[in-house]
């Protein structure tokens, strides 16, 4: 269960019209049961961001900790006469940044619009299975799946497959997922330095997935996915395929 705390918001009426800005933060409450990851799937951000936000230097969290879930945020509201060059000008910004800021495709802005100023993580809706044309039931590499999320990044990489099962194996990943209790998660192991943990990606013969866990072979641009069973992880052996990171 998501706990949040709105920490701040501020309205200052400024010198033309009825301009504002705010600046909020929300907060998650740790329970029992929780990790980065999960927290991340609810909070539609990655477990880099979290750590970042937190000041964190590993993934391990407690109950009742707090932590950050987004960025502070500051924001305008447009006013009659405004432009996005006058609001950039204002704000020590270029005209490109509030665009980016506010995924705007043209200049156009109206009174009452909310802008996104500096300082702020614009948030991509989470792609469901209804976006996808295949689905897949099974973590075995049977079928194709298509996305229509956005790309970030496109890497060719070597691929090999791991299972949850070996001896001494915990079965739990990096970011505290558990994969033997939840064997059809897709999940890749990645260095972090290539492709953040947290980040959703696409593996061509794999599908859709979370890189939710590392390798101590798993360095530069080497991926190593998860199967459940150990007869499928070997039908896979080593192959170069493309992976896509998602926004």
């Amino acid at each position: 269960m998501k706990k949040h705390i709105i920490a701040l918001t501020a309205i200052v009426t400024l010198s033309v019209g009825t301009a504002g800005q705010a600046s909020a933060s929300s907060v998650h409450t740790v329970e029992k049961g929780d990790t980065l990851w999960s927290i991340s799937q609810a909070e539609n951000v990655s477990v880099q961001d979290l750590q970042t936000w937190n000041d964190l230097n590993s993934t391990v969290i407690y109950p009742s900790q707090q932590l950050k879930v987004e960025e502070a945020v500051q924001t305008y509201v447009v006013v009659t006469g405004d432009t996005l060059f006058n609001i950039a000008e204002k704000y020590n910004m270029t005209v490109n940044q509030l665009m980016t800021n506010n995924q705007l495709t043209s200049d156009l802005i109206k009174p009452g619009d909310k802008l996104v100023l500096d300082g702020a993580k614009v948030i991509q809706p989470k792609v469901s299975a209804a976006t996808t044309t295949t689905s897949v039931t099974s973590n075995a590499p049977t079928s194709e799946t298509k996305t229509t999320a956005s790309v970030e990044k496109e890497l060719t990489m070597t691929a090999t497959a791991y299972t949850a099962s070996c001896a001494g194996c915990s079965g739990i990943t990096a970011t505290g997922i558990n994969l033997k209790a939840n064997p059809n998660q897709k999940v890749i192991s990645v260095d972090p330095t290539v492709i953040p943990l947290g980040s959703k990606v696409w593996v061509e013969g794999y599908g859709e997935a979370i890189a939710g866990d590392t390798g101590g072979a798993i360095k530069g641009n080497k991926i190593d996915i998860f199967i459940p069973t150990k007869q499928e992880a070997l039908n896979w052996g080593r192959k170069t395929v493309k992976v896509k990171v998602l926004n």
